[in-house]
């Protein structure tokens, strides 16, 4: 798909940039670099990003990265590429668009009404692994090399990758598998299927083109148990190969090293995954990931998995009124420091970054977890839990249009998640001060959270609903017996960079109580 902006075309397929007077001279580099700013317009795309993507697994002088933008800035229009002080560059030239033909209804030509666009990044659904071991309780180690291939896939930016949450939608079900296909929006689909038997594992595992349900690769293993890490690797990197036609794949500078070689401690970590998967189970997981790095004190992907749970504890505070603002910080100190041991053990643990991003951000140390974050981000770019932790920080460093952009790249690649998605989002309206979209997303929710009742309050003073607010501070101060209306903004809203934000909402809040 070719891209235009302004008087220029990006021909992604012949690698070539045309301009107003025709080919525009450009290293690869240079190339590869601005089709990906051109991707993300008006974002901002970070430096290590860029290195990972453009000199993948090389270490490369910041000066180089400069030289091949100062190449950019010259064969392109002034101003088309910005440089964001300590953070990165963006495209911020005319908007880019696609080069497809359009019908007359106004839709790219071959997309019916109401479908979803076709993705410009390919797309692949990894449905959940059948259990073949013939025990229920075996249900854990299938779901656990389904994930695990989920996020090495998500290593690969090229890659458009759904989260497990929505493609676990269709266990257990015979699927019509150009419609989950749609359901998705994507145009592969993976299965596959797992027998434990003993200490031997069997694996067969399958690709398919969704337009014509052909099989663009298959293969079964039987190996060894402790072959697993080996097994995964091998189905990443071939399934990989097989895109290369519609994505840039740099294949080779993917492999990871074995996380673990205890199988017990790995099994362990298996059924605590299972576990993190919902948020009414994700307490139930921190015993399991305990006796994992007991077992294997060197398990970066357990520690980092641990800090994350131990740092999220402060979610069940709010849901708690007998804990208060000492109690958090508490775990988030004791989170910070597990992340920080599982990436002394492996520095580029997404989950480690996520959970030390995490900690800092609720610590209020901004700088350092807006690293953190990007890191994570910049190791497994579709992880949908990961880019909706960067939209908090977006959110209350006062960029909340940068973190709406983060919550829709996260939906776009776990559609099928309930609830999350509308209470981040209302969150990130109210401090735009888009507070009837907020009202309308906060309306979606079966269960308002006590913090999305904060805002929603504010959003009702601001709309001159005071009735409404008085409602909503109602139920949050129910939420919360016994505690002022001061003490409930410091323990809901006290989180933002810049403290007056901070104080409007209280007032906002002392203001409605008063009208009560």
């Amino acid at each position: 798909m070719d891209l235009e902006f302004g008087s220029y075309r990006l021909k992604r397929a012949e690698r070539l940039l045309l301009g107003p007077k025709g080919p525009v001279e450009l290293s690869a580099r240079s190339f590869d670099i601005l089709a990906m700013l051109l991707e993300r317009p008006e974002e901002v795309v970070g430096k290590t990003e860029l290195f990972d993507a453009v000199w993948p697994g090389l270490v490369v002088e910041e000066n180089t990265l400069q030289v091949h933008i100062s190449a950019l800035r010259k064969a392109l229009d002034t101003g088309m590429i910005m440089t964001v002080h300590g953070r990165g560059y963006k495209y911020a030239g005319p908007r880019p668009a696609s080069t497809l033909a359009v019908n007359g209804a106004g839709e790219p030509a071959g997309q019916a009404a109401g479908e979803k666009p076709a993705p410009s990044k390919t797309s692949i659904a990894v449905l959940p692994f059948d259990n073949m071991s013939g025990d229920p309780e075996q249900d854990y180690f299938s779901d656990g090399i389904t994930e695990d291939i989920i996020a090495e896939l998500g290593r690969f930016r090229e890659f458009l990758v759904i989260a497990r949450n929505s493609s676990f939608q269709f266990r257990g079900k015979t699927n019509d598998l150009a419609d989950v296909a749609k359901k998705l929006g994507v145009q592969y689909v993976v299965e596959g299927s797992v027998r434990k038997f003993g200490n031997r594992v069997r694996v067969t595992v399958q690709l398919i083109d969704s337009s014509s349900t052909a099989h663009v690769w298959g293969e079964h293993y039987d190996r060894e148990l402790t072959d697993i890490f080996a097994i995964q690797d091998e189905i990443t990197q071939m399934i990989a190969a097989r895109l290369a036609r519609q994505a840039r794949t740099a294949i080779a500078s993917h492999a990871r090293a074995r996380p673990t070689d205890n199988m017990s401690a790995y099994e362990f970590y298996l059924r605590a995954l299972q576990l993190t998967a919902t948020y009414d189970t994700v307490r139930k997981a921190e015993p399991l990931l305990r006796q994992a790095v007991a077992l294997d004190p060197r398990f970066a992907a357990a520690h980092a998995m641990l800090g994350f749970v131990e740092a999220i504890k402060c979610y069940w505070i709010y849901h708690n009124p007998d804990h208060l603002r000492d109690h958090l910080r508490d775990h988030l100190h004791a989170g910070l420091e597990i992340a920080q041991a599982a990436l002394q053990l492996d520095p580029d643990e997404a989950y480690g970054h996520l959970a030390a991003g995490f900690a800092l951000l609720y610590l209020c140390r901004f700088k350092q977890a807006e690293i953190s974050l990007d890191r994570a981000v910049a190791l497994n770019p579709n992880d949908p839990f990961i880019l909706s932790i960067r939209a908090l920080l977006f959110n209350y460093t006062s960029r909340p249009e940068e973190g709406l952009r983060d919550i829709s790249e996260a939906q776009r690649r776990d559609p099928f998640a309930v609830g999350w998605y509308e209470d981040f989002r209302g969150i990130l309206l109210t401090t735009a001060g888009r507070y009837r979209e907020a009202t309308a997303c906060y309306a979606k929710m079966e269960t308002v959270t006590s913090w999305s009742l904060t805002h929603l309050t504010v959003c009702h003073f601001e709309l001159g609903e005071i009735r409404q607010a008085q409602d909503t501070l109602a139920k949050l101060k129910a939420h919360w017996p016994g505690l002022t209306i001061d003490e409930i903004a410091d323990i809901e809203v006290n989180f933002f960079e810049d403290a007056a934000i901070f104080s409007r909402y209280r007032a906002i809040l002392r203001r409605v109580e008063k009208e009560e």
